[in-house]
């Protein structure tokens, strides 16, 4: 029962961070405080703020018994997204370039 009710705890502080973060980002940009390169970092850093609430409140990584191989499987698939991101957008950019 202690589980249960510490787990829901940290349920709702995740979502409530997550929450806060998503506002502070609409907040930014729809009251205009930032403009140009510095409204993109502040969303950037904002949403790695907010990957690593989720990563710690909802995947719970770095509270399991074993926490290396967790962190080497995210890490892995980190660097499987970045070659699929940026492989798709250099076969773009080279149609585009071969189309013109």
């Amino acid at each position: 029962m202690e589980t249960e009710q510490v787990t829901l705890k940290a349920y709702l502080w995740g979502f409530l961070l997550s929450l806060v973060l998503t506002l502070m980002a609409y907040g930014l940009v729809v009251r205009r405080l930032l403009t140009g390169p510095s409204l993109l970092m502040a969303i950037m850093g904002l949403g790695l703020l907010q990957m690593v609430v989720q990563l710690h409140f909802f995947f719970h990584m770095g509270s399991e018994p074993k926490p290396r191989w967790n962190l080497m499987m995210f890490l892995f698939m980190a660097l499987i997204l970045v070659v699929i991101v940026f492989g798709s957008l250099w076969i773009m950019y080279s149609l585009n370039y071969d189309m013109h």
